[in-house]
């Protein structure tokens, strides 16, 4: 079990639950472990009322461990982008070229840890303004795939957004 890496999910309060258990299984399903970070080690309640448990404080996380890195959208990614370890892993990770795969409201932490510019991605409308005042540019398709980011609108994107999640972590895999 988890042969092929680890992956981490980053949620806080109001997390869009579909976009955090969808992958999260998918992934698992694949042989990959996944861990889920968050401020606090609580239960943490999702949008719909699902929860979630983390394993591990942003602030314990160790980003070279990981394979790639999840944001699901929600009110979670509006907390997280508050947190400086967050951030910090964030741009560990997509700096580094690992895969960093985000979906709705998920670019805010991208945002805030100041990693878009010059890259390609799409979001939930309501923050497209957003994602380009941060230098990105916004394409609106189910799925954006922008060397290691990899970016979808909504819960609806989830069976493109995880076909391409699988595709790059296994990719990575392979080199």
């Amino acid at each position: 079990m988890g042969s092929l890496g680890r992956v981490l999910i980053l949620v806080e309060e109001g997390f869009e639950d579909m976009e955090y258990f969808v992958p999260y299984y998918r992934l698992i399903e694949e042989g990959f472990t996944v861990d889920t970070a968050s401020t606090r080690i609580r239960v943490i309640f999702g949008k719909h009322g699902y929860t979630a448990k983390p394993q591990i404080l942003t602030k314990d996380v160790e980003p070279g461990e990981y394979n790639g890195l999840i944001i699901p959208g929600g009110k979670s990614p509006g907390k997280l982008r508050l947190d400086m370890h967050t951030l910090r892993v964030t741009r560990d990770i997509m700096v580094s070229g690992r895969i960093v795969a985000t979906v709705c409201h998920g670019p805010q932490v991208l945002i805030s840890a100041g990693v878009l510019k010059g890259r390609r991605i799409t979001c939930h409308p309501s923050i497209k303004d957003d994602v380009m005042l941060a230098g990105a540019s916004y394409i609106d398709q189910p799925v954006v795939v922008d060397k290691n980011l990899i970016s979808s609108r909504k819960s609806e994107d989830l069976p493109y957004f995880c076909r391409e999640l699988v595709r790059a972590l296994k990719g990575l895999n392979s080199k």
